[in-house]
């Protein structure tokens, strides 16, 4: 007898082919993030030259057989549509600090990805989708987003900044020595 399910999230990952994400994907998957009662959707986004490695890890979810897991996207066309109607939004891409970059830099490339992917989802998300930037600098690419996305509401939008806060404890810790 198969189990009924009280729902299903389309889920956009950016950053799909990364390694949070391959870490994260088989909790999503298997229950452990939205309940053992819902059915998700992936919709996995990463850059072009990621796309062999995104495959690797589309077959590997496939082979785990998760009894919740819908359908996958993983390539298309057009970036719409992988922020298409979609329930929830986790932004584990972002561009990495490079040798030699000075952190402004970073917040220029960063910003213009961020801007960009906003205006993307508030023309095609839900409405109600849910957001949560995992991306460095996570403070300054959410409020990018936020700003860039005025159809969602502003509580919608988080980020996970605890390294931030145990990074601050640390260097208090360090100075008190």
């Amino acid at each position: 007898m198969e189990k009924q399910l009280s729902k299903s999230l389309r889920i956009l990952i950016t950053g799909a082919a990364g390694q949070i994400a391959y870490s994260f994907l088989p909790l999503l998957c298997s229950g452990e993030v939205f309940g053992k009662d819902v059915k998700i959707f992936l919709h996995l986004l990463d850059l072009p030259q990621q796309e062999e490695v995104l495959q690797g890890v589309v077959y590997e979810l496939e082979d785990c057989g998760f009894p919740l897991l819908g359908d996958i996207m993983y390539k298309a066309n057009d970036p719409k549509e992988f922020f298409k109607d979609v329930d929830v939004a986790i932004f584990l891409g972002g561009s990495p600090r490079k040798p030699g970059m000075e952190r402004r830099d970073l917040l220029q490339v960063n910003a213009h990805i961020f801007k960009e992917q906003g205006q993307i989802l508030n023309e095609v998300a839900d409405q109600n989708c849910k957001i949560l930037v995992v991306a460095n600098p996570v403070n300054t690419n959410c409020l990018i987003l936020q700003q860039n996305c005025p159809k969602i509401p502003q509580k919608n939008f988080t980020c996970l900044s605890r390294l931030n806060l145990n990074r601050a404890k640390n260097q208090v810790k360090k100075r008190k020595n």
